[in-house]
């Protein structure tokens, strides 16, 4: 499925343009602030090919979509009017519980950040390996340069949250992220430590180092964020352009400085210290907590609100939670091992594989959770399990984390000590990957897995099922002239990995495009560079002229059917130009899919590698 049928099907199912109060995105998720989530049909969007699932948390309907989000982001924000949508209307926004409020503000201020944060962080990590090869001395040039890119995003945090704790508040961005940098500024900096004292108007001030700051940067914009508005009802309009952020800078940056920056260090101090405490008194208790934990807490979204803690930690030297998390999440890494080596369905095999990658070099779980676990519940226990197994063994050791990275096998090198953050983290994967494999997956309410069928089944045979009845075998024929490649060569993500149904790529050496089968045009898109048809065999073909085509809004095609239109094989459906297409930087490659592609035993492609219109492409066997 394209990102532009995903993007529509999802909106359409969370009840159109009109239900939508806010959308954002981060790693893995659409986040909608929906007027009424009664009017959004929750099956409906699980069903949809490329929706991993769907959590509705903290005052969010979220949409678990994969690292292919901000793709599906961009066609929504296409056809959607939601720029305009203020993120704080009252008149439609729905407050929820004070604590969801709070992670909605933390979840999406952070969600803007998560690839700098990850990025810098992975930088330090490959630091601390080269130095430790002695490959790279912590004196030399090279070195500097490289930490200055990887300590930056942490030591100018205050600057950057100011930015996007404004836009979520709705605020001026600009002002908040220079509240942010006004903590950093030489001035201010150059009074800490300073033995004659500090004072703001006859008031004692306690200077602190805010860089890596989270706390009091969040706790200055949010009253920033209520000042601008009053300022705004009270300012003449003429006047707010200058006269609202000097007043804002004039009152917020010495209160900051006064009240908010040493409260919120010391809330994060606390919190820190709190965390530290308990892990000193029973670091396997706390572990086994955090490490089981961690799992439910992304699944509801909530992981998010976590991060200032641990961000705190690291800016005071050193953070026990990633090390205690990183139980959970490689205990899903080895669920997910798990039903790989165990499952012979080609399909799920395919899924354990590329859900498993994006875990293990960068953290990213979502795919395994969605795609994996919750449809495969018995699972939720070995993670469980095995995560509180792993988090405890990294509690027991103490092992900290000494930069922020997400917990993945290349990440290792940002944890100390490092030898037995290894053991607790291999811990939860071996214990989650063995139970998966000598227990199963299955509970007796799942769905049976599919039998692995063989692809050295003869055309044409007689292949009979479970009740002894003879299999139906139904050919399609091609409906353009050119070369055949296997789909995984097409350049498209959404046809290459067969998220959309199985079949093959043609590159096209002539533009006329004619119907494979008999049947009907289920769909036409305006633009003619996409046309559905489903057989009178029931067969649900998408033919596909072009990647990323749409974007020519219908220059150089020429469609001669409409949506509902009989049509026999052989029967012209679009005419296109393709060197006028090719002219203007596309890819030709037209993906020939069967959409229904599940109904089917088997998909077998013909050999040739030229082939001509109407000639036979594939075989169905059903």
């Amino acid at each position: 499925m394209s990102y532009e049928k995903l993007a529509n099907n999802i909106l359409q199912n969370v009840g159109g343009e009109e239900n939508v109060s806010s959308l954002v995105h981060c790693a893995t998720r659409l986040r909608f602030r929906l007027n009424d989530d009664e009017k959004a049909n929750k099956k409906g969007i699980e069903e949809i090919e490329g929706v991993l699932s769907v959590v509705q948390s903290g005052g969010q309907y979220q949409v678990v979509i994969g690292s292919h989000v901000s793709e599906v982001y961009k066609e929504i924000k296409k056809v959607a009017n939601l720029d305009s949508r203020s993120e704080t209307d009252t008149k439609t926004k729905k407050k929820g519980s004070i604590g969801s409020q709070i992670f909605d503000v933390i979840s999406r201020s952070f969600s803007p950040l998560l690839g700098a944060l990850a990025g810098a962080g992975m930088l330090k990590a490959l630091l601390v390996v080269l130095t430790m090869l002695g490959w790279l001395s912590a004196e030399s040039g090279t070195y500097l340069i490289l930490s200055a890119a990887g300590n930056a995003v942490f030591y100018f945090l205050p600057v950057f949250l100011g930015i996007t704790v404004a836009i979520r508040l709705g605020a001026n961005p600009y002002v908040g992220g220079a509240i942010g940098a006004a903590l950093l500024e030489p001035n201010l900096t150059g009074l800490i430590g300073s033995e004659s004292g500090v004072s703001f108007l006859g008031i004692p001030a306690i200077i602190i180092d805010y860089s890596s700051s989270v706390f009091p940067v969040f706790i200055a914009i949010s009253i920033y964020a209520l000042l601008e508005k009053g300022l705004k009802k009270v300012v003449h309009k003429d006047l707010q352009m200058f006269l609202v952020p000097m007043i804002s800078l004039i009152i917020i940056v010495p209160l900051t400085v006064l009240i908010f920056g040493p409260f919120g260090t010391y809330i994060g101090n606390g919190i820190g210290a709190l965390i530290s405490f308990l892990a000193e008194r029973s670091g396997m208790l706390t572990g086994a907590v955090v490490g089981a934990g961690w799992t439910f807490l992304t699944i509801l979204g909530l992981h998010w609100g976590v991060v200032p803690i641990i961000l705190q930690n690291l800016a005071t030297g050193g953070d026990p939670i990633l090390s205690m998390l990183a139980g959970g999440v490689f205990a899903q890494l080895g669920v997910a091992v798990g039903i790989f080596l165990k499952t012979k369905d080609k399909k799920l095999k395919s899924l354990a594989g590329s859900t498993f990658l994006p875990g293990a070099l960068a953290g990213v779980t979502e795919p395994i959770l969605y795609g994996l676990i919750l449809p495969n519940r018995k699972t939720l226990i070995y993670v469980a399990v095995a995560g509180a197994a792993g988090g405890a063994v990294n509690g027991v050791f103490g092992s900290k984390a000494l930069a922020f990275a997400f917990a993945s096998f290349l990440s290792i090198p940002a944890f100390s000590p490092m030898g037995l953050h290894v053991i607790g983290s291999l811990t939860a994967f071996v214990l989650a990957a063995l139970a998966t494999i000598f227990l199963g997956y299955k509970t007796k309410s799942d769905q049976a897995e599919i039998p692995e069928t063989s692809n050295a089944v003869e055309v044409g045979a007689d292949i009979q099922s479970e009740n002894k009845s003879i299999t139906k075998k139904v050919e399609i024929a091609s409906p353009l002239t050119g070369k055949v490649i296997p789909l995984r060569d097409v350049k498209d993500a959404a046809f290459s990995s067969e998220a959309m149904g199985k079949g093959v790529g043609i590159v096209p050496s002539e533009g006329k495009v004619v119907s494979p089968v008999n049947g009907t045009i289920s769909v036409i898109f305006p633009t003619g560079h996409a046309i559905g048809i489903t057989s009178d065999d029931g067969v649900e073909l998408l033919i596909h002229v072009g990647i990323n085509t749409v974007e020519l809004n219908g220059k150089y095609y020429t469609p001669y059917v409409k949506q509902g239109d009989l049509v026999k094989q052989g029967d012209l459906l679009v005419n296109c130009d393709i060197e006028q297409i090719k002219e203007a930087g596309y890819d030709v490659t037209t993906p020939v899919i069967i959409t229904n592609t599940d109904q089917f035993l088997e998909v077998i492609e013909v050999d040739n590698k030229v082939i001509h219109a109407k000639e036979h492409l594939l075989t169905l066997i059903k």
